[in-house]
């Protein structure tokens, strides 16, 4: 076949309509019904067919068509209209500008690097939840006005399209994604050239890079393309697709991602006149290297040492841990690291060992030969976070190896939940509605502005509207797998809008339990084909490409939804997107998660449906562990101690039928004589009313701004350039001085008094500790009484610290500490002394790893 070559030819728009241009390349699109609005009107009918594509709209117009529209006053005039507005969003003063009036510690900019960004379906940057979450991240912070610039990838192919053999089977397909025909913009030199970034490989080799920028509301998002001319066969294949390849292909993205990302920051920021990030935001460990290519910087161009440097780098950076498993890490061999940090890649500043010691799994159960990036960006972050209050903990205890000494709950990771983009996610009809009757501040509890049976009408608009596109899907989607249009009459019989529907949806590993719905077939057929309450499920979901287990049960669960017995009441709806969740999520009644307790860290497809009106049955996982009320949806008791995986999920399977069948459906079927669900509409209504304002991801992102950003963003200043380094160099040195000098350090002996035979509450413990310091000084450290109830295992549980107080010194380095402890809470009691590092740059007590325990 003859090869192709190609190229996008761009529409020429008459200057009276240029302001299009403008408005299809800012992806405020997405979120905004006005402008979409705009564009359907141009021309409605190719607008259908570009799928709400504005850049494929425009590409698709006639001359003819764009002359006749130029010389429409009320298109033109519409037209400025829309350009003004948009530029008045990206200009004026929002919530975060307002506080930087009075609020000085708030940073200039931060960068947010992520290995995928979801945030429009025409741009397919994304595989799941980490994708969707950045989209929204970004979104929330233009609408906030937080300075927010994203860093990622340009995937020539995207993640994959998905579709099922006759069999059921997934297969994938990769199409290739022309920039030019994206909502995108090639970041050029001044003189008109692409701009250019470059990183050394193995075999004296240079990967190169161009820039595409995504105009995301008021945020710049930099995504690196390495399909150039610059670049050899093999490396304009680094960028091919997301989360393809093996290990080495994927080192490349991530450096790419890491130090690229670093250095297209640099030309952004001299190309636009953008300030420096003074916060650098690790979303996950796929981009960590970027704190390694900073450490680069400043030891070549500050003058730093590498100490020095990585002091200045963590204060700076935030690190958000997305995973509680182990395998969902990117682990690299240590050799390999070798291979693109060594030999002719070395650079002086930044020694191979030193980079190797960032990743290394040097704690017990650790693997030696293998570099973990999770590892690397909880010791170049200054601040961590996990992404629930459950993930937090579960990431305290998973990562507690690189603190030892140190109890779990001590382990410098924080959380920030997860939120998600309302104006995205909220179905146009549900909003629109509450704009028209609500105004601003909705109160979805005030019955007397919207009806239960306005309600109740507008959720069985929603459920109509989906079950009308899944039919549309079901027959695609049965085309492609070799039926003919004579086989499938029954699919205009697919779903009914009347009809309790469940809806689950998300990524196919195996811990997210795609097929614990099948454990029993023969209930769940009987739970669908209920003659007086059925149920009906919408399920959809992409595995790997190289999970063939996660197939498997996609398989499986197709093959059953395919049996002529309930084909009409369960769906499989392949390649699920952002596309396809906005139609999803507002037409089921019920979203159904059952992960593995406690493998998921938050999950968000929830939240979307709680917007919508939709109610949560889940296991108390992720987020719902943390917002389930009892009243906002169903939690699936879990069988937790249980080892024998098929019995728990025997187990769990049966409590969600239970629950299905004794709570969920009798209650949505429970009809007063308006044939109103009265109850089911007061779990609607209590979950709008309550979980609305906690699932925003403008809630989120405020939460970022105030608990690690300003602190980093503070912290950065106190030991980076604005302080000439001084700070770092201090601390450095300081660490250096202690981690010399902690041999020496012991609690010698430790004494009581103040409390009598039977202690009251209220009564003063007095405690004095002789410590030891060999050659430190008692300025270097902090003598701790740890106190709390003691557990049945003779362990303090859920303890405090209070300090002692230096009140004499002798000879040798050894001092004595006293204080006291006041006895707040009746029970078992008990206490125990420490000494931790102490410095004012320390972000938290664990930061050095150091502690001496009393014996």
């Amino acid at each position: 076949m003859r090869a192709i070559r190609r190229f996008t030819v761009r529409t020429s728009l008459p200057a009276e309509l240029a302001d299009l241009d403008e408005l299809a390349h800012n992806l405020r699109w997405s979120w905004h019904p006005p402008t979409r609005d705009l564009f359907a009107r141009i021309d409605p009918e190719t607008w259908d067919r570009v799928h709400g594509d504005p850049v494929a709209l425009l590409g698709a117009l006639a001359p003819e068509r764009l002359a006749e529209l130029a010389a429409d006053p009320d298109v033109v005039a519409a037209v400025r209209a829309a350009a003004a507005d948009l530029r008045e969003y990206v200009t004026a003063p929002r919530w975060y500008q307002r506080r930087q009036e009075t609020e000085s510690a708030l940073p200039s900019t931060i960068a947010y690097f992520s290995p995928e960004f979801g945030i429009t379906a025409v741009l397919p940057q994304y595989s799941g939840g980490l994708g969707i979450l950045a989209g929204d991240h970004l979104k929330s912070a233009s609408d906030l006005g937080v300075p927010i610039i994203g860093v990622g990838l340009l995937y020539g192919a995207g993640y994959f399209k998905q579709a099922l053999t006759r069999d059921g089977w997934q297969v994938e397909s990769y199409p290739v994604l022309d920039p030019d025909g994206m909502p995108l913009t090639l970041l050029r030199e001044e003189d008109g050239t692409p701009a250019t970034i470059g990183i050394g490989l193995p075999g004296d080799r240079t990967l190169h890079a161009h820039i595409w920028v995504a105009t995301v509301g008021r945020v710049p998002l930099l995504l690196l393309d390495s399909d150039v001319p610059e670049n050899d066969d093999m490396a304009r294949k680094v960028t091919d697709r997301l989360y393809g390849g093996g290990g080495e292909h994927r080192l490349q993205q991530e450096l790419l991602l890491g130090v690229g990302g670093v250095r297209a920051l640099r030309v952004w920021s001299r190309l636009s006149g953008a300030p420096a990030p003074e916060v650098y935001h690790t979303n996950e460990g796929h981009a960590g290297f970027l704190g390694v290519e900073r450490i680069r910087e400043l030891v070549t161009e500050a003058g730093l040492g590498f100490d020095e440097a990585l002091e200045a780098v963590r204060a700076a950076t935030v690190f958000t841990t997305h995973t509680p498993v182990p395998a969902g890490i990117d682990r690299f061999e240590t050799g390999l690291i070798e291979q693109y940090f060594g030999g002719a890649n070395a650079d002086p500043g930044v020694p191979v060992d030193r980079v190797l010691a960032l990743g290394a799994e040097d704690y017990p159960g650790g693997d030696p030969l293998v570099f973990n990036m999770a590892v690397m960006g909880l010791r170049l972050g200054g601040r961590a976070n996990g992404v629930s209050l459950l993930h937090g903990e579960v990431s305290r205890g998973m990562f507690d190896g690189l603190w030892p000494g140190f109890d779990d709950s001590e382990v410098p990771i924080t959380s920030v939940t997860n939120g998600v983009h309302s104006p995205t996610w909220v179905d146009r009809r549900l909003s629109d509605l509450a704009a028209a009757r609500l105004g601003e501040d909705a109160d979805w509890l005030r019955s007397d502005a919207i009806t239960d049976s306005e309600l109740w009408g507008i959720r069985h608009t929603l459920r109509e509207a989906l079950v009308t596109e899944a039919r549309r899907r079901v027959r695609k989607s049965w085309g492609e797998r070799g039926a003919s249009p004579a086989e499938l009459g029954w699919v205009d019989g697919v779903l009914d809008p009347e009809v309790l529907t469940i809806g689950f949806a998300r990524r196919v590993p195996t811990y997210k339990r795609l097929t614990l719905m099948l454990r029993d077939p023969q209930r769940l057929t009987r739970l669908l084909t209920d003659p007086e309450r059925p149920i009906q499920l919408v399920i959809a979901g992409k595995s790997h490409p190289a999970d063939e287990q996660g197939k498997r049960l996609i398989q499986q669960l197709v093959r059953f939804a395919d049996q002529a017995e309930v084909r009409h009441r369960i769906v499989f709806l392949p390649n699920y997107d952002i596309a396809m969740a906005q139609s999803l999520y507002p037409g089921c009644d019920v979203w159904l998660n059952n992960p593995l307790r406690p493998l998921e860290a938050c999950g968000t497809s929830g939240m979307k449906a709680a917007l919508n009106g939709g109610l949560n049955l889940s296991i108390l996982d992720g987020w719902w562990d943390e917002w389930f009320d009892g009243q906002n949806g169903w939690a699936i008791p879990t069988a937790d101690g249980v080892e024998d995986t098929d019995r728990r999920d025997d187990l769990e399977a049966a409590a969600l039928y239970d629950l299905i069948e004794n709570q969920v459906a009798p209650r949505f079927y429970d009809r007063d004589e308006a044939g109103l669900p009265q109850r089911w509409l007061s779990m609607v209504r209590h979950t709008l009313a309550t979980l609305g304002p906690k699932v925003q991801a403008t809630r989120m992102v405020a939460e970022y701004v105030d608990r690690l950003y300003t602190p980093a963003a503070t912290a950065g200043r106190e030991l980076g350039a604005p302080a000439g380094f001084t700070g770092a160099r201090e601390l450095a040195a300081w660490k250096g001085k202690v981690r010399a000098g902690w041999q020496g350090v012991r609690v010698d002996h430790v004494e009581s008094g103040g409390v009598g035979e039977v202690p009251q509450v209220g009564d003063t413990l007095h405690v004095r500790a002789y410590v030891s310091l060999g050659e430190l000084d008692p300025a270097d450290v902090e003598v701790q009484v740890v106190h709390g109830r003691v557990s049945e295992s003779d362990e303090l549980d859920a303890f405090s610290t209070d300090s002692l107080a230096l009140v004499e010194s002798y000879e040798a380095g050894r001092h004595a500490f006293a204080g006291d402890v006041t006895l707040e809470a009746s029970g078992p009691f008990g206490y125990s002394v420490r000494v931790v590092p102490r410095h004012d740059g320390l972000s938290s007590v664990a930061e050095v790893g150091l502690v001496a325990n009393a014996g």
